[in-house]
């Protein structure tokens, strides 16, 4: 009667879960050794004992944007900027660069130039609405003072824009 019962080893269940398991962890182990090889670490900075200088340095120009009391007001409305200088001086009415820096796409980054129309409005045109919440930087071309904030786009209104 055990002669009949016994079947090849092939045929029974426990050698193949027992095969299974190491096999299923090599082809995870070499996935992900796939992965890290192929992939870049984009959010790995190399050199950051230079980047924290540069984030003191940063916050020294918002202290002085402070200091100097500027004061602004932003509309996006379209494919259209305006940025109107409610407080504060700045140096003889020269170009403002502002620079988008999406939230988790940096892809999509980019800087637009703002020029002083006759009404003394800065003024500026996109290739595209925008959408979505973007960090946003407002700086001369010199480079001295800078504002930042947090905006979540299309807005209807205008958005106070200060240090």
């Amino acid at each position: 009667m055990q002669a009949a019962e016994k079947q090849p080893w092939y045929k029974q269940f426990w050698p193949w879960f027992l095969i299974f398991l190491p096999l299923c962890s090599m082809v995870l182990s070499f996935n992900m050794l796939r992965l890290a090889m192929n992939t870049e670490d984009s959010l790995v900075q190399d050199d950051y004992y230079n980047e924290g200088r540069a984030i003191n340095l940063s916050i020294e120009k918002l202290e002085l944007a402070k200091q100097l009391g500027i004061q602004t007001q932003i509309l996006v409305t379209g494919k259209d900027i305006t940025l109107t200088v409610l407080q504060g001086q700045i140096a003889d009415g020269s170009a403002l660069t502002l620079d988008f820096f999406h939230a988790t796409q940096d892809f999509k980054d980019f800087n637009i130039v703002l020029l002083k129309d006759a009404k003394g409005l800065y003024r500026a045109s996109l290739d595209q609405p925008l959408e979505g919440k973007w960090h946003v930087s407002l700086h001369p071309h010199d480079n001295q003072w800078k504002i930042q904030q947090v905006l979540s786009l299309p807005q209807q209104t205008p958005i106070m824009f200060n240090p």
